[in-house]
């Protein structure tokens, strides 16, 4: 469907509120994977069945008694209600602005945001939004979808000074919620030490974390100053890099021990498709099988 992706990321660059709603509409349908057939699958309620050991699974899953019959490691898993509720984790800090494409990170990360919250209230799960930044950006979770819509709009607005603060937002989180939630990060992911509370995080709750990432930064040099123009508004910034921040392979790696699944979309590359792809990869937005 690329005349589809074409036309979504398109209205997603406009500035009126009514082709954003449309985009975001469009996409969320687009994301139906056959999240009502299959149950998630995780540390539920309701036991499922036995598998066999995989590696990385998490020992505190393993199924003594199986194992002991069967005479190899087998890991148990659960059923858990399709009303988990869903908490969108949105770096709003002022590196996710930039961009050398048509659309930058941060446009494209809230428009992700509100399609995967969109496709989340149509199976009724609650959904709840956080911006990780120094502005006071934050929606509990709900079924609304109008309080939804505000808080995307309000989202949609930025300063080009912003500090990212997913590290506290995060920390905050794994303080606060009780009952499991899947939390998805949208996120460059360049603030230093994010990934010990995102560990944290998924001991308990199911995590995925989107990293939104620009061309520019898998080519720029390791030490210098870069001139740069933001697509949308064609205003322009110096920026300075004292290193390639990008760490693709590392943080991949690195989130896969806390088994957290972790998709990077260059805002060059038909974003939208590797989206669904990953997606489908998963069981209704669930920990993979």
């Amino acid at each position: 469907m690329p005349e589809l992706d074409a036309a979504i990321l398109e209205s997603i660059s406009r500035d009126d509120s009514r082709s954003f709603e449309l985009a975001v509409r469009r996409l969320a349908d687009s994301f139906h994977f056959g999240m009502d057939a299959s149950p998630f699958t995780g540390s539920g309620i309701e036991f499922h069945q036995s598998r066999p050991y995989e590696y990385g699974d998490p020992v505190k899953s393993i199924d003594w008694r199986v194992s002991a019959r069967m005479g190899k490691v087998f890991i148990k898993e659960y059923l858990s209600t399709k009303q988990v509720p869903v908490y969108l984790v949105v770096d709003t800090s002022a590196s996710m602005t930039l961009s050398s494409t048509a659309i930058s990170k941060y446009a494209l990360a809230v428009a992700l945001a509100g399609a995967l919250a969109v496709a989340s209230l149509d199976r009724m799960s609650p959904v709840g939004v956080i911006g990780s930044g120094s502005r006071a950006i934050q929606l509990s979770p709900t079924l609304s979808h109008p309080s939804l819509m505000r808080t995307l709009h309000h989202l949609r607005t930025y300063t080009w000074n912003e500090s990212t603060q997913l590290t506290r937002s995060l920390q905050e989180l794994d303080q606060r919620l009780a009952l499991r939630h899947l939390i998805i990060v949208l996120s460059d992911m360049h603030e230093p030490g994010v990934v010990p509370p995102l560990g944290c995080l998924a001991q308990r709750h199911e995590c995925m974390v989107i990293q939104l990432s620009d061309p520019m930064e898998h080519s720029h040099p390791v030490r210098g100053f870069v001139r740069a123009r933001e697509a949308e508004t064609s205003r322009e910034a110096t920026l300075s890099f004292s290193a390639n921040r990008s760490g693709l392979p590392d943080l991949k790696n690195l989130l896969s021990g806390y088994q957290i699944d972790h998709l990077n979309l260059r805002t060059d590359q038909t974003p939208l498709s590797r989206l669904r792809s990953f997606l489908q990869g998963r069981l209704s937005m669930g920990r993979k099988s």
